[in-house]
């Protein structure tokens, strides 16, 4: 598995939690930004840089995962074109990206900024604060946890990413 940051608007609180989680489980890491962004000194962590213009961090993204890899991102478009090409997505405040949820997801970020453009004052999204990035880091645990697991019960990824979503079998 590879993990995939999205760096643009990536927020100073999780820097530190990702470096962590990609050393302590020699994770392969890949930060694609419009500008230079780097979360620590790791050997595991390549930087990659892609031009200026709408969209060609996500672009890239997409063109480089593959399935059973983690994105991680804020973006929920990205996030529903990584988990269509079975990839994984998290974001930056603790939500797990799955194929049962991301299209609720996707509807209701629609639905706020078909609201917005239409004039309609609506409020953004709260400031990122340490709960968020403490919510973060205890899906991303679980995440790579269960990844752990898959490889002796290949049913408990399966089973983790349904009760995630709030479902039953």
């Amino acid at each position: 598995m590879t993990l995939y940051i999205d760096g643009d608007a990536l927020p100073r609180l999780l820097k530190p939690i990702l470096l962590r989680a990609i050393e302590r489980r020699k994770l392969p890491t890949v930060v694609v930004s419009n500008k230079r962004i780097t979360l620590g000194p790791s050997r595991k962590v390549e930087y990659l840089v892609v031009g200026e213009g709408a969209d060609m961090a996500d672009q890239r993204i997409v063109e480089l995962c593959a399935p059973g890899d983690l994105v991680v991102t804020a973006d929920i478009p990205l996030a529903d074109r990584v988990v269509a090409k079975g990839a994984h997505a998290l974001d930056h405040r603790g939500t797990l990206y799955t194929p049962d949820n991301i299209k609720e997801h996707l509807a209701m970020r629609n639905l706020m900024e078909s609201i917005r453009e239409s004039g309609e004052i609506t409020k953004g999204p709260k400031s990122f604060g340490t709960k968020d990035a403490h919510a973060f880091a205890n899906q991303l645990n679980t995440f790579l946890s269960s990844l752990e697991r898959e490889r002796e019960n290949p049913s408990f990824l399966k089973r983790l990413t349904t009760e995630k979503a709030g479902l039953s079998e």
